[in-house]
C-alpha cells in the first residue's frame, strides 16, 4: 500500500486525519525525535517534517533517525529542494498554486525531481495554497508571493479547481506559520463545495477545538506545529488527535 493509500484510508476510517509537523530548525535533533515518537504513540496519523529554511547540518540523517522510531508514515513538507531524504515514506510534491512566482510553481519541482527518483521516493502531488492570516508568514516571505486574501473565497475556489483539474492529489490550505488567523471555516467549506480531492489544512490551529471546526467545515486532514512548540505536549497531541478523529 502507497503512502497516499494509507492516509486516505485514515481518512475513509476516521472521517478525518490529523498531522504533525516538525521544523528542524526549532528543535535539538534528540527533542525532535522525542516529540516524532510521542507524537505517533499518541494519535497522529502522519508525521510531517520540513521548513521554509532548515538550517540543519543534516537533514538526510534527522529523517532517518526519525523514521526507524516511528509506525506511522513519515512525509516530508519540502521549503525548497533541497529537504529530500530516501528515508522518508513519501514528499508531499507542493506546486505554491496561490503565487506566480515560477520557482515555487515549477522551479524548485524540477530540481528535486531527479533526487525524487533516484531515492525512490513516493512524490504525492499537492496543490499548495497560502491564505492570508493576519500576519506576514515564513512561507510569504520565502516564496516571495502574496496569499489569497481570506475575504476572496471565489479565488481560493478556482484556485483549488484548477489543482484538481491539473491531476494533484490533494489541495493544502495554509494560513502559515506563526498565523494570527487560522484558515476561516467559510472558506474551507466555500472551497470543499467545488472540489472532490481531500484538502489539508493547517497554520494557526491553537486548540483541539479549532481543529475539530475545520474537520466540520471540510478539511480532510488537519496539521498542528507551532502549537505544540509554545504550549508544550503533556496531553495535547491526544487530545487534538481525539478532536479530529471524533
Amino acid at each position: 500500500m502507497t503512502t497516499l493509500e494509507r492516509i486516505l484510508k485514515i481518512k475513509e476510517t476516521k472521517g478525518a486525519g490529523y498531522f504533525v509537523l516538525i521544523d528542524p530548525d526549532k528543535w535539538q535533533p534528540d527533542e525532535l525525535v522525542k516529540l516524532a515518537v510521542q507524537a505517533s504513540e499518541d494519535g497522529a496519523d502522519a508525521i510531517l517534517v520540513g521548513g521554509s529554511l532548515v538550517l540543519s547540518a543534516s537533514f538526510d540523517e534527522l529523517v532517518k533517525k526519525i523514521k526507524y522510531q516511528i509506525e506511522v508514515p513519515l512525509i516530508i513538507f519540502p521549503g525548497s529542494q533541497t529537504q529530500v531524504s530516501k528515508y522518508a515514506d513519501a514528499i508531499f510534491f507542493l506546486s505554491l498554486i496561490s503565487g506566480r512566482n515560477p520557482t515555487y510553481l515549477i522551479g524548485e519541482q524540477v530540481r528535486a525531481a531527479p533526487a525524487i527518483k533516484a531515492h525512490r521516493i513516493e512524490a504525492i502531488s499537492v496543490g499548495y495554497m497560502l491564505i492570508e492570516s493576519g500576519s506576514t508568514t515564513s512561507a510569504e516571505v520565502m516564496s516571495n508571493t502574496q496569499p489569497i486574501p481570506r475575504d476572496k473565497p471565489d479565488i481560493a475556489k478556482a484556485t483549488a479547481m484548477a489543482a484538481e483539474f491539473m491531476g494533484m492529489k490533494l489541495v493544502y490550505l495554509e494560513a502559515g506559520s506563526g498565523a494570527q488567523r487560522s484558515v476561516s471555516n467559510e472558506l474551507i467549506s466555500g472551497v470543499k463545495k467545488y472540489v472532490s480531492i481531500p484538502l489539508i489544512v493547517g497554520g494557526g490551529i491553537r486548540t483541539p477545538e479549532e481543529a475539530r471546526q475545520k474537520v466540520a467545515a471540510g478539511a480532510s486532514f488537519v496539521v498542528t506545529g507551532n502549537v505544540l512548540e509554545k504550549k508544550g505536549n503533556n496531553g495535547l497531541i491526544k487530545e487534538f488527535a481525539e478532536a479530529v478523529h471524533g
